[in-house]
């Protein structure tokens, strides 16, 4: 709140990359405070100005890593939206490791989500998207799966490319449940 200076549901988006669906999604959703989450600085600076031409005025950035963000700076059930698009594959075995999605990361970002909230993900890699669905099934908090392209969602630059190598496109969405 304090950062928007308003009341509003939020949206968090993890790995905006240059903001092309930051700009779009943030100004089709004025009602709504946007939190972007970028630690590649030359991606936030040109998201900030993409989010300018949008004239997306409900957008903050922050350059800092998004899993210690949401953990020390987001309390539990106040997310109401979340974005992962093409969030880096990690593809060498040896990194998967690394991958955002990870049963931990999963509990951790679940638990921000207020109920019904809806957390989007797409990727271009088949391996990383089978690993989503199995992380995310496995998660009690979620109910979800594997759904057609979200036609709200901008083709974005990583989009392009992923197609261009000959890869398909995996969006999922997931819901927040009531856990008892």
């Amino acid at each position: 709140t304090r950062w928007f200076g308003r009341e509003a549901p939020l949206v968090v988006e993890i790995g905006g990359g240059v903001g092309e669906t930051t700009a779009a999604l943030a100004a089709s959703r004025p009602e709504c405070n946007v939190l972007a989450l970028e630690v590649w600085r030359p991606g936030v600076a040109e998201g900030l100005g993409r989010v300018a031409d949008a004239g997306a005025d409900n957008v903050r950035f922050c350059s800092v890593d998004a899993l210690w963000t949401v953990e020390n700076l987001l309390p539990e059930a106040r997310i109401t939206e979340l974005w992962t698009f093409f969030p880096d594959p990690w593809h060498k075995k040896r990194h998967h490791k690394r991958r955002l999605v990870t049963p931990p990361n999963a509990r951790l970002l679940a638990s921000r989500l207020v109920p019904g909230a809806t957390w989007r993900l797409a990727t271009d890699w088949a391996d990383y998207a089978e690993q989503m669905v199995e992380v995310l099934d496995a998660e009690p908090a979620l109910a979800g799966g594997v759904v057609e392209r979200w036609s709200e969602r901008p083709v974005t630059k990583f989009e392009r490319k992923g197609l261009a190598a000959g890869r398909s496109i995996t969006d999922l969405r997931y819901e927040r449940v009531s856990v008892d």
